[in-house]
Order: C-alpha cells, then structure tokens, then sequence
C-alpha cells in the first residue's frame, strides 16, 4: 500500500481515538484538524487499512459500518445496547478462543479468528424503563 499524504493523515487521526467511529466522524474530526480530504479518500483508505489489519469493521444494525483501530489493542469483543445504540468493549477469555478453535476443528473448518458481538440493554436503558 502506498502512503500518500492524504492516507497518512487518515490513519493518524484513526489512531489519535480509541473509540468507535464512522466514515462522517472521522471526516469530521480531519475536517476540524485542518486537514482537506475528501469522503471518497477515506472511503477507499479504510478498505485497505481493514485488510492490513490496522482496523476491524464492527457493524452496527442501523445500516453502516463503525471502525476502530486493532494495533496496539488487546482482541475484545462488543457488548451493544438496543436502546441507545452504546458500544461497551470487553475482554473476551480464553473460553471464547477456546470455543472458537474447538467449533472450527469440529466442522474441519481453519479459523482465524472471531468476532463476538452480545447485544441487550445497558443499566442506564433498563433503568429507564
């Protein structure tokens, strides 16, 4: 992958956070450092950082993908509330790893990898209702 000025000041800002985010934050948030990219530099970038494996695709279910940045990040997984959309990350044990590997050996299947996604109510949605 070539680095250009332009991808380089995309995976700067992508490292610069350490939450979730997508494609019209992070435009935003280059926007506001000064920074003249267009939509179209950032939406063929992250493809190719995904694939690097910089940054994980984490879909959310109102239709469009959320990113965050993989180096420098323990593997975790997604607690999502249904109310308010909010993202909790927590670290996923051994026993997820475990299941994974077992599941895959099972259906002579060579796994890479996972991604683990529960989804429910926050305490704040549940104390609202």
């Amino acid at each position: 992958m070539r680095l250009t000025p332009e991808r380089e000041a995309i995976l700067t800002e992508v490292f610069a956070e350490h939450d979730h985010f997508d494609i019209d934050e992070l435009f935003i948030r280059l926007r506001q450092k000064g920074r003249r990219i267009s939509r179209a530099s950032i939406y063929r970038s992250l493809p190719l950082l995904v694939e690097s494996g910089l940054v994980n695709e984490v879909y959310f279910e109102d239709g469009h993908l959320h990113y965050e940045h993989v180096y420098g990040h323990e593997h975790h997984c997604h607690l999502r509330c249904l109310s308010c959309r909010k993202v909790i990350d927590f670290s996923c044990d051994r026993a997820v790893e475990e299941a994974e590997k077992r599941v895959g050996r099972a259906n002579a299947f060579e796994t890479v990898g996972h991604r683990l996604e529960i989804y429910g109510y926050c305490s704040q949605c549940r104390e609202e209702k």
